[in-house]
């Protein structure tokens, strides 16, 4: 199923392929994707504005191991995606 962005206000970011290929790696693209539009936008978005890539890396994997985790995102508390996790492991 493909994220409907069609609801998006802010502009949409394409995935770069260092992202889509760490997500697959990790296993995390199915919980990427279960994810509301507007945060794969912000994810993406908070990644590729940082300048330097030991920055751009560091964001990456914050975003991995929040989707890993479930319950997070950008450091905050996200219950919708703790359900989810929860529900994906089971």
């Amino acid at each position: 199923m493909d994220t409907d962005y069609s609801k998006l206000k802010r502009p949409q970011h394409e995935m770069p392929d260092f992202v889509a290929e760490a997500l697959v790696a990790r296993g995390l693209m199915d919980a990427y994707k279960r994810r509301p539009a507007y945060q794969q936008n912000d994810y993406i978005g908070w990644i590729m504005k940082a300048k330097q890539k030991k920055t751009k890396e560091k964001r990456l994997h914050q975003m991995l191991d929040e989707l890993e985790t479930g319950g997070v995102y950008m450091k905050m508390k996200h219950d919708a995606s703790a359900k989810e996790a929860k529900g994906a492991a089971e």
